[in-house]
């Protein structure tokens, strides 16, 4: 039987700020706008899914980085579509935002 190994971290929603401190993480939140509604968090970035590629292109690509958004769905694929582009450290919000209960 073959085993794939997801190329990303999930980081569990309700300690995803002692995660972030421990590994000098920069967190960027994929929400749209209007999902700024549901709350927001301190540190995070807000970049759209269409902005991200030119937006991480000036990160060091040795630093630990954590997506989040709604659901975990855009998240989940930005963090994979940057470990296969060679960021050596990337890690997705599971669940989104709501598992977190920012309200």
């Amino acid at each position: 039987m073959f085993t794939t190994r997801s190329p990303f971290r999930d980081v569990p929603a309700r300690q995803w700020a002692r995660w972030r401190d421990a590994n000098d993480a920069i967190v960027i939140d994929l929400r749209e706008p209007f999902g700024w509604a549901d709350g927001t968090l301190l540190g995070p970035k807000p970049i759209s899914m269409a902005a991200l590629a030119p937006a991480v292109s000036s990160y060091d690509r040795e630093r630990t980085l954590l997506r989040v958004c709604a659901s975990g769905n855009r998240s989940s694929a930005a963090a994979a579509g940057l470990a296969a582009g060679g960021f050596s450290d990337v890690a997705s919000w599971a669940g989104g935002v709501p598992a977190a209960s920012i309200r």
